[in-house]
């Protein structure tokens, strides 16, 4: 099913989604993305769904065709200091904070969400497979936080961050067994229960 392109046309309509919220190590990262009214990629869709490679290559058609865009992230300290659920609404509204122009709605990807401003606000579940800006902000949530995930392996390539992104994988959990955690895990994180995965 295509993504629809916005719920209110004529209207100013930005799509918020976030990134890493599942992960046990690594920011979370947010964006907030304005299209134009007649945006259309038939390879856009949820980030979850799309090959890497291409994520990128959207995120660079994305970032040159948005009438305007920007990304909030959220430090591991602080999402060990007021839980994820809180850091990623932060991020949400870091995103929004940093446009260039004020949008006139909201849409944010899933159920939970703090107003922002006096700005009227939608949720909806699964909306980055339904929303068309959905779906940009959540291509460039991914792809940023991937970018930071792959310079952070680089500073410490223990645990394999360039591939698993900071997400509970096997080898992910083997490592932190095998090397402790960094200043990069989130500590208030239970890793055994990731172990139940397995």
């Amino acid at each position: 099913m295509p993504l629809q392109e916005r719920l209110r046309p004529g209207v100013l309509e930005v799509g918020v989604d976030e990134a890493g919220r599942g992960c046990l190590a690594g920011p979370v990262v947010a964006a907030a993305v304005i299209l134009p009214e007649g945006f259309s990629d038939p390879d856009l869709n949820d980030s979850k769904k799309i090959p890497e490679k291409l994520r990128f290559e959207l995120r660079s058609r994305i970032l040159d065709q948005a009438i305007a865009w920007n990304i909030g992230i959220v430090s591991v300290s602080r999402i060990d200091s007021v839980n994820i659920l809180n850091a990623s609404l932060e991020a949400m509204h870091q995103a929004l904070d940093l446009l260039p122009i004020k949008p006139e709605f909201i849409l944010v990807d899933g159920n939970r969400f703090k107003p922002w401003k006096e700005t009227e606000h939608l949720c909806v579940v699964k909306g980055d497979g339904k929303f068309a800006s959905i779906a940009a902000a959540s291509i460039l949530a991914k792809t940023f936080r991937d970018d930071i995930m792959h310079t952070l392996h680089e500073q410490d390539p223990r645990y394999d961050w360039h591939r698993n992104k900071g997400y509970g994988t096997r080898s992910h959990v083997d490592a932190i067994f095998q090397h402790g955690q960094t200043p990069h895990h989130r500590k208030t994180f239970r890793v055994p229960a990731q172990l139940k995965l397995f």
